[in-house]
């Protein structure tokens, strides 16, 4: 089957999410990104990583994880970013759309999570623990996962830039929570954003070899 992308609504947990879908051809696995902190399925950073997943055989799920109404208030309260049930119960239901899907359908499941994304990647995780095979956060906040970290057993990476000093210090809490394999990589002179220059290529090449470890070979 040639590469399909597509741009579709998903019904989700009473709203309609807007997705833009990408399947290469003889797809390795899937990757759903779970946005945070203000971000959409339009971040360059994301979408660069996602199209460094696809040279690399997987298939990805860019979603909004908010309706336009909610990322209106959000952009005057900065609230329901921090929502996190409201985000994971989001990105549990685009996976279970995943694997309901022709073309993605007996793919193996990864979930990269950026910011506030992450923690609700990870609740997502711990909900799905036979649908999502591997976890991949990017600067973000696993902390915000509570105690739902101690159900995460998919290998999980964790992505930090060395700048990053505090974001640092909460990925290292919150990775002793995890009960799985996991790890943290701390990319050297990277802020927050991975804003200097070859910080976000290595971010891509650290995520796309996860994902492809262990995603591909997962039953």
């Amino acid at each position: 089957m040639p590469t399909v992308e597509q741009s579709v609504q998903i019904p989700v947990a009473g709203v309609e999410l807007d997705a833009d879908v990408t399947v290469p051809e003889q797809a390795r696995g899937v990757v759903v990104f779970a946005h945070g902190s203000g971000s959409s399925r339009h971040s360059p950073r994301n979408r660069y990583v996602a199209e460094q997943l696809r040279n690399a055989g997987l298939a990805t799920v860019l979603a909004d994880l908010l309706t336009r109404e909610e990322e209106e208030i959000d952009a005057r309260t900065a609230e329901v970013r921090f929502d996190i049930d409201r985000l994971a119960v989001r990105t549990s239901a685009l996976a279970d759309w995943v694997t309901e899907q022709e073309t993605t359908a007996g793919l193996s499941i990864g979930l990269f999570g950026a910011s506030t994304g992450a923690a609700a990647a990870l609740v997502a995780a711990a909900a799905r623990p036979e649908e999502i095979g591997a976890v991949v956060s990017r600067g973000g906040r696993p902390d915000l996962a509570g105690e739902w970290l101690r159900l995460v057993r998919q290998p999980t990476l964790l992505i930090v830039g060395e700048l990053d000093a505090k974001v640092i210090q909460l990925n290292q809490r919150a990775r002793e929570k995890l009960s799985g394999l996991s790890r943290l990589m701390i990319v050297p002179h990277a802020s927050h954003l991975f804003e200097e220059p070859g910080t976000l290529e290595k971010v891509a090449q650290l995520a796309s070899a996860w994902f492809v470890e262990h995603l591909a070979g997962r039953d």
